[in-house]
């Protein structure tokens, strides 16, 4: 897939260079967007990559930094970073409980907030975070995931509230069951695949390319009335 939208003198910032973020990175690249990716992977990264720990807030800072640096300035950023461990809650460990939390939550707010600051002080700037249906729906084995994909929701409605006159939009886009690096091993449990499909109106799983022109259009200047929203691109699952 390749993108029809024109982003030819933006300057993009993408967390995560796995899956979703890696196709998002490459459509707006291919859009003519000058892009920066952060991961902890160096082995993934591109060549326009930064390798940092977002968990840490600090290195966040100097991340967003450096990026700021190397771009000359940030007009979009996409937050794509997601990790999962499905289990009961009665089973789910304390460290596994904070990891989520630290990965998938606390990388959204400091990396968010070091990314609004220089949209605010700009006065312009797109966000767009990668949420999931798992931050509306009660799945089970899903507790740490959804409440971060939850906490992200709420994160970037008080984002947008207090951005908006700075003409900074903060929007999400919600993923149902998409198949990524995240799902793969879940999905080929025996039988699991089916029954997934099985959930979805439109009858299959999402695919990567699948969000990149909701992204797109939440990244562009098109989308400059919407804020504080969260999209989901699910083929109906949050329907059913």
């Amino acid at each position: 897939m390749r993108t029809t939208w024109d982003f030819t003198g933006t300057r993009a910032l993408v967390a995560g260079a796995g899956g979703i973020g890696a196709v998002i990175a490459s459509e707006l690249d291919a859009a003519g967007a000058s892009v920066v990716v952060l991961d902890i992977d160096k082995e993934r990264l591109p060549e326009n990559g930064i390798a940092v720990d977002l968990t840490s807030p600090d290195a966040c800072r100097a991340a967003v930094a450096e990026a700021r640096r190397l771009l000359g300035g940030i007009d979009v950023f996409v937050h794509a970073i997601g990790v999962n461990d499905r289990r009961p809650v009665l089973e789910t460990p304390d460290e596994v409980w904070d990891r989520l939390i630290s990965v998938n939550l606390t990388s959204a707010f400091h990396l968010g907030k070091a990314v609004g600051e220089v949209m605010v002080s700009g006065g312009h700037g797109r966000i767009v975070y990668l949420s999931s249906v798992s931050g509306l729906l009660a799945h089970q084995h899903h507790a740490p995931y959804a409440a971060t994909k939850g906490g992200v929701n709420q994160l970037l409605r008080v984002m947008a509230r207090e951005w908006a006159p700075h003409g900074v939009t903060v929007n999400a886009v919600a993923p149902g069951y998409t198949e990524t690096d995240l799902t793969r091993e879940y999905l080929a449990t025996p039988g699991m695949r089916a029954s997934m499909e099985g959930l979805v109106p439109v009858g299959r799983l999402g695919r990567p390319e699948d969000l990149t022109g909701p992204v797109l259009f939440l990244a562009s200047a098109e989308s400059a009335f919407v804020t504080g929203q969260v999209l989901y691109v699910d083929g109906g699952r949050t329907l059913v």
